[in-house]
């Protein structure tokens, strides 16, 4: 194995040397005679021969090689093949091409392709270099063939575009298919399937038999050149046949003279006008004739012409058409287009001396055939290379003449591939069959005005002709009330849905929605019969950057599928190039779907959310802070002190309970009492025992700190408390205080409502730009579509920015359908997010679940619009009909029908009043747990203060805890304990007897 890989790529490496050296030395002959390309000249007399280092090639006027310039190109050339030495598929890729007389602007059109697509910078599109190897034939009899076909073959061309005649096609194409060698031909189609060869002109057979079968011709004069063949011939042969047409039959290469043709024309001279004459023939030969039509004089009224090739714009025939005859004939390039213009302009800039033939005339369309050729054979080389596949020739080309053929090995791969080819050039959509044979080609239908050619209709394989002119337009809608048009659609609500009984009716009945009642409305106005089809592949139209084929809705208009489409397809610049739009039936943009977030519950402490934490901080500081300076304030103003007139009151337990002992002290000094009390009737009790108190003359201050504290909360509740301050001072405390509150509290009021009553949704993007920034929440588009073409198009940083991110995201962020798109959204927890129309995206979120929404702004401005082909008579028809639903006010009927009046959400504003109507217990729960933690720390607080009375009554009266305890909760139930409902010692006498007070200075001793 490594013996053969050694092996081959050291072949490789002698190949890549040799076509170095070979450049190098062509290179060399180009600097010396300072030009840009080397021709070797090979043999002589019918055959001349030329190598064409296309890489080298420029148009003249360009600044010549220098050495410095050819030492860069030789570096790149070597670091190219050193490359191309590790790859199965080659740097260069080797065309040839065989070229008969009088083909010189097609020539120069083949090479200006190859020049373009070799100076092409973009790597992506040209990631390999085109050399052609070209042959020229003085003559095209087999001979000459075999020798070039041979000298192509053992050169190691991997394809051949070529021409051929009736001479010398069936040699051609023989060889091609016993050696497996594609060739890619402009010629007329030949007759039958031919393997290995491709068929660039599409058969013209189909639009004249339209335009014929059109004319109701019942007898026509038909001129034919047989080096055409005569497959058309027998195409209109058999129709004559099928209708009972007479059809006169002139070869002009044995009858081309001017009498010959004037004896022609006898066969029709007595049918009735028109008189119809069809020239099926290349446009010099038809040419040619058209000159001895004039002669004999039978251009003038009542003839008319069809001209059965695709260039009718490459013959001069306004002399045919002035003298009053009507001129028909075919096109295949359609000058309209923005490609076409621009290539047009491009090759009128040519150097006559560098492209020699490209001035020689009008261009004709056997040139632009040959230009689509490199076109085709560049996007079938870019397919295998993107395949990888493998088509190095290795080793020495066979003999092209050897018995038995040996064919090559990736002839079949390359055949394949150039019939997988689908790309959009100068003839247009270009595709072909099974067979190599043109499909889904569209010719334009052209006649002869005063004002030069115009179209005035269309042929394609699916639609057949169509030819709306000027003053025909109202007659052909007029007459088609018998024939029924498609009308294509999209599967997509709210515009398109099955209805649920859907299988039980037909037709258009099947469907509803916007569309369906739009088309109607439409057809209504335009007058017409129509027949709903639902696109196959469900996409509105994208066009393929590879084959250049369009898909979707947009190619079903293209290619014939259908009349009109009626769908939410939105009007974009790339798609108004190959379709016509109407007017805008509505406005949208691209909008954000996100997952509807779950409304927010209220907290426990909900009812603190009017203020911020912030202020409630600044309230507790500030009641604090208030309450320390009143204390402060009662302490140092001598208002607040006062005296307090207090009396001992001793009870003897023998009912003298209540007497008053005491003397009040005013003189403010401190004075020791002493209260002799004696035993009531009988004697009860301990005689002569005194109970000594001593009673302080200090002035008492309401506001110490607890009740300074208590003050403040009072205030602040709104409740007031029971002690006020006296002093200035304490006042001016108070008052600015209850002016605090009354401002927190209205302010905490008025917005308490508010917050407790509205559930708030919090979403976690609100623009693109939030989109854009993350990188938790995916977000994509759909597949094909405008959305995804806005993305890649936009060149603002933040669009751009998001297109960089779908393009590579990994799984992919796109879907293929819109609904696949929302179930994505609704399944992805919120870490999805869809971009789409805003119109849609408003529908959806009317519908249950009820769970998406529209996020943002739209990101753009743009229309949905009623679509018809190119140049399609309903065009002007439709654009009226959408002007007058409009200004009738039924677009926007149709719309609230279809999105809010049939919605399943309800509106906004009648659910936001149902949900302010009333609270919840989420929403007040935090004022009942303060209400119970508060009752509960009271319970505790009490039962801590009565733990420690009894604790300090059971010291003070040398009782057990335990009987404390007892006592102290017999006297919280009952109210009294003991005799008299006080708790007396076991040493406290029964009766007291009041001693004698003594006066001022004495004390008292020993009561014992």
């Amino acid at each position: 194995m490594t013996t053969a890989t050694t092996t081959t790529k050291t072949m490789v490496m002698r190949r890549m040397m040799v076509m170095m050296m070979e450049t190098m030395r062509m290179t060399m002959g180009v600097m010396r005679r300072e030009g840009v390309m080397a021709t070797v000249r090979m043999g002589t007399g019918v055959m001349r021969r030329e190598m064409t280092m296309v890489m080298g090639r420029r148009p003249a006027g360009m600044a010549k090689v220098t050495t410095a310039l050819w030492l860069k190109v030789m570096l790149v050339m070597m670091l190219v093949m050193a490359r191309a030495t590790g790859s199965t598929f080659p740097s260069y890729v080797h065309i040839g091409a065989l070229f008969i007389p009088h083909m010189e602007q097609e020539y120069e059109a083949f090479r200006f392709g190859i020049y373009l697509h070799n100076s092409d910078p973009n790597m992506t599109m040209a990631p390999f270099q085109l050399q052609s190897r070209v042959d020229h034939l003085h003559s095209a009899n087999s001979f000459d063939i075999t020798n070039a076909f041979c000298s192509q073959f053992t050169r190691g061309v991997y394809a051949i575009f070529g021409f051929y005649d009736k001479h010398s096609v069936h040699t051609l194409t023989s060889f091609c298919g016993a050696l497996h060698v594609s060739l890619l031909t402009p010629s007329h189609p030949a007759d039958g399937p031919m393997q290995f060869v491709l068929q660039l002109r599409p058969p013209v057979s189909g639009a004249l038999l339209g335009v014929l079968g059109r004319a109701n011709a019942s007898r026509l004069l038909y001129f034919f050149d047989t080096h055409r063949g005569l497959s058309v011939l027998q195409t209109v042969l058999e129709a004559a046949a099928h209708n009972g047409w007479q059809v006169s039959a002139v070869n002009v290469e044995e009858n081309g003279a001017e009498e010959a043709l004037r004896t022609a024309f006898t066969s029709i001279d007595s049918a009735h006008d028109p008189r119809y004459v069809v020239l099926d023939c290349e446009p010099a030969v038809t040419q040619k004739t058209i000159t001895q039509i004039i002669n004999i004089g039978k251009n003038v009224k009542g003839y008319h012409y069809i001209l059965a090739n695709l260039g009718f714009s490459d013959m001069s025939l306004e002399t045919l058409q002035r003298g009053g005859a009507n001129v028909t004939g075919f096109q295949i390039v359609d000058y309209t287009k923005p490609m076409v213009q621009k290539f047009m302009q491009r090759w009128k800039q040519l150097d006559g001396r560098e492209f020699r033939g490209s001035h020689d005339g009008p261009f004709k369309y056997t040139s632009a055939l040959s230009y689509d050729a490199v076109l085709v054979l560049a996007e079938a080389f870019r397919y295998l290379r993107t395949r990888r596949t493998d088509i190095l020739r290795r080793g020495v080309a066979g003999d092209c003449l050897a018995n038995p053929a040996v064919p090559w090995n990736q002839g079949i791969e390359i055949e394949q591939a150039l019939k997988h080819v689908r790309v959009s050039g100068l003839t247009q959509n270009i595709q072909f069959d099974g067979f190599g044979r043109r499909t889904n080609y569209s010719i334009l239908v052209m006649e002869m005005k005063e004002t030069g050619p115009k179209q005035t209709g269309f042929y394609t394989e699916s639609m057949g002709l169509k030819m709306p002119t000027d003053n025909v337009v109202e007659k052909e809608l007029t007459e088609s009330n018998n024939h029924t048009y498609v009308v294509s659609t999209i599967m997509e609500a709210p515009y398109v849905m099955l209805r649920k009984n859907s299988e039980l009716l037909e037709g258009n009945e099947r469907y509803e929605g916007y569309c369906v009642d739009l088309a109607l409305e439409i057809a209504r106005h335009v007058n017409i019969k129509y027949h709903l089809a639902i696109v196959p592949d469900s996409k509105y139209g994208e066009k393929n950057s590879e084959s250049g084929t369009w898909n979707g809705i947009v190619g079903e208009l293209i290619y014939g599928k259908a009349d009109l489409a009626v769908a939410p397809l939105t009007i974009t610049l790339v798609r108004e190039e190959v379709i016509d739009f109407s007017k805008p039936f509505m406005s949208l943009g691209i909008s954000i779907m996100i997952k509807k977030p779950q409304k927010s519950k209220p907290g426990v402490f909900s009812f603190l959310d009017p203020l911020a934490y912030e202020i409630w901080m600044c309230i507790v500081f500030a009641y604090i802070g208030v309450s320390v300076v009143l204390f402060l304030v009662s302490r140092f103003s001598p208002y607040e002190w006062r005296p307090d007139d207090s009396a001992a009151t001793f009870d003897d337990g023998g009912g003298l309970g209540g007497r008053d002992l005491g003397a009040s002290i005013a003189n403010g000094g401190g004075l020791s009492l002493v209260g002799s009390v004696y035993g009531g009737a009988g004697g009860a009790g301990m005689a002569g025992t005194a109970f000594v108190g001593t009673v302080s003359t200090e002035q008492p201050n309401e506001f110490g700190i607890f009740n300074s504290l208590w003050f403040s909360l009072g205030a602040f509740m709104r409740q007031g408390c029971d002690i006020s301050p006296r002093s200035l001072s304490g006042r001016i405390v108070g008052g600015v205080w209850w002016f605090f509150t009354l401002i927190i509290i209205s302010s905490y009021t008025a917005n308490l409502a508010a917050f407790l009553t509205v559930e708030r949704m919090v979403s976690p993007i609100e623009s693109a730009e939030d989109l854009a920034k993350q990188t938790e929440i995916a977000y994509g588009t759909l597949e094909a579509g405008s959305t995804k073409e806005f993305f890649r198009r936009s060149k603002i940083a933040v669009y751009d920015k998001m297109w960089s991110y779908m393009k590579s995201a990994e799984p992919s962020v796109f879907v293929k359908t819109t609904a696949e798109g929302v179930a994505r959204v609704r399944k992805s927890k919120g870490k999805y997010a869809y971009l789409l129309e805003s119109t849609m995206n408003e529908y959806i979120e009317q519908r249950k679940p009820c769970d998406t929404m529209k996020v943002g702004g739209n990101l753009d401005s743009k229309g949905y619009g009623i679509a018809t082909p190119k140049g399609s008579s309903f065009s002007p028809q439709v654009n009226l009909a959408v002007l007058k639903l409009s200004e009738q006010g039924i677009l926007d009927k149709l719309k609230n029908k279809w999105w809010y009046d049939k919605g399943e959400c309800g509106s906004k504003e009648s659910g936001s009043k149902d949900k302010t109507s009333a609270l919840s217990l989420s929403n007040v729960a935090g004022v009942f747990y303060i209400l119970v933690g508060g009752l509960g720390l009271a319970m505790l607080v009490a039962l801590v203060e009565f733990c420690c009375k009894s604790r300090a009554e059971a010291k003070r009266l040398k009782l057990a805890f335990g009987e404390a305890l007892r006592s102290e909760g017999r006297l919280s139930l009952t109210g009294s304990l003991g005799e008299n409902g006080r708790m007396l010692g076991a040493d406290f006498p029964r009766a007291l007897h009041a001693l004698p007070v003594m006066r001022h200075g004495h004390s008292v001793t020993d009561l014992s």
